[in-house]
C-alpha cells in the first residue's frame, strides 16, 4: 500500500515540475525621461502594444511575456535624448508569426498626454488612449484601436480591423484585412480597406472612404458640407446628410438602385441607377459609387 502511495506522490511531483515552466514569464520595466511635448518611438519585430497618455512627466514602459527567456530572444534598447525616447526590440533569430503568437509579448506604455507617437510592430494589436498629439501607428498583423486623440492620426494594418473614435484632427486609416469603424471624428477622414465594411458616425470634415470587400454606412455631422467620396465594389452604401447642408450630389451604381429622401434638385435625366443634383445651394461634391449594391441617401 505504501509503495502505491509513493508512486502516486512521485507522479504528482513530476506533473508539478512539468507545469512550473508554463507559469514562468518575463517582465521588464523602464522609466525614461520624457517631458510633455516630446516624441516616443517604438520599433518592434513583434508584440501587442497599449499606450495611454497621462499627466506624468516621464515614459513608463513595461514589457511582459509568458516566456522566461525573453531577453535571450530579443535585443532590447532604450534610448533617452532631449525630447525623444526610442524603444527598440529586435529578435535575434526570425522564427515567424507563429512564434510571436506563442510568445505573447506585450508592451504597456504610459507617456505624457502631449506626446507625439511613432509606433511600429511586426505582429500584434495596437491600442492608443488619451493622447493630445499626432500619432503614426502601424502593425503587420493585428487590429488597431485609437480613442481620445487630439492631433493627426495615421493608422495602418495589413491584418486586422481598425476602430477609431473621439479624434480631434484629420485621420487616415488603412487595412487590407478587416473592417473600419470611425466615430466622432472632428476633421477629415480617409478610410481604405480591401477586406471588410466601413462604418462612419459623426464626421465633421471631408470624407474619402473606399472598400472592395464590403458596404459603407456613413453619418455626416450637422452642417457638414465638405463633400468627398464614398466608393465600394463589394456592397451597398448608405449615407445620412444634414438636409440644411449645401452640397452637390453625384451618385451612381451598376449593381442596384439609388434612392434619396433629401430635397435634392435633380440635374439632367432621372435614372434608377444614378442621381445627380444639388442639395440647398450646392457646393462641394459628394461622389458616391458602388458596383456591388444599392445607394441610399437619407436625412437625419
Amino acid at each position: 500500500m505504501s509503495s502505491i502511495i509513493a508512486r502516486k506522490l512521485l507522479l504528482a511531483i513530476g506533473v508539478l515540475a512539468l507545469a512550473i515552466p508554463a507559469w514562468a514569464g518575463s517582465r521588464i520595466e523602464k522609466n525614461l525621461a520624457l517631458e510633455p511635448g516630446g516624441r516616443f518611438i517604438l520599433e518592434s519585430d513583434g508584440g501587442s502594444v497599449t499606450i495611454t497618455g497621462t499627466d506624468q512627466s516621464s515614459a513608463n514602459v513595461v514589457i511582459t511575456s509568458d516566456r522566461d527567456d525573453l531577453e535571450r530572444q530579443f535585443d532590447f534598447a532604450f534610448d533617452e535624448n532631449v525630447g525623444l525616447v526610442r524603444v527598440r526590440a529586435h529578435q535575434y533569430s526570425h522564427w515567424g508569426w507563429l512564434w510571436y503568437n506563442n510568445l505573447n509579448l506585450h508592451f504597456e506604455i504610459r507617456v505624457p498626454q502631449k506626446t507625439t507617437l511613432d509606433i511600429k510592430t511586426g505582429g500584434g494589436n495596437i491600442e492608443v488612449y488619451s493622447v493630445a498629439s499626432d500619432a503614426d501607428v502601424k502593425t503587420s498583423g493585428g487590429s488597431i484601436k485609437v480613442a481620445g486623440l487630439t492631433g493627426r492620426l495615421y493608422a495602418r494594418t495589413s491584418g486586422g480591423s481598425v476602430h477609431v473614435q473621439e479624434i480631434q484632427g484629420d485621420a487616415e486609416v488603412r487595412t487590407s484585412g478587416g473592417a473600419i469603424r470611425a466615430e466622432s471624428i472632428d476633421g477629415a477622414l480617409i478610410a481604405r480597406t480591401s477586406g471588410g465594411p466601413i462604418q462612419i458616425e459623426r464626421l465633421t470634415g471631408r470624407i474619402d472612404a473606399g472598400t472592395s470587400g464590403g458596404g459603407i454606412t456613413a453619418v455626416l455631422s450637422k452642417k457638414n458640407a465638405h463633400g468627398g467620396a464614398l466608393k465600394s465594389s463589394g456592397g451597398s452604401i448608405s449615407v445620412e446628410i444634414d438636409p440644411a447642408a449645401n452640397l452637390a450630389i453625384d451618385a451612381s451604381t451598376s449593381g442596384g438602385s439609388v434612392s434619396s429622401d433629401l430635397p435634392i434638385r435633380v440635374v439632367g435625366a432621372i435614372s434608377r441607377e444614378s442621381l445627380h443634383g444639388t442639395l440647398g445651394s450646392g457646393g462641394e461634391t459628394l461622389t458616391i459609387r458602388t458596383s456591388g449594391g444599392s445607394i441610399h441617401i437619407r436625412s437625419f
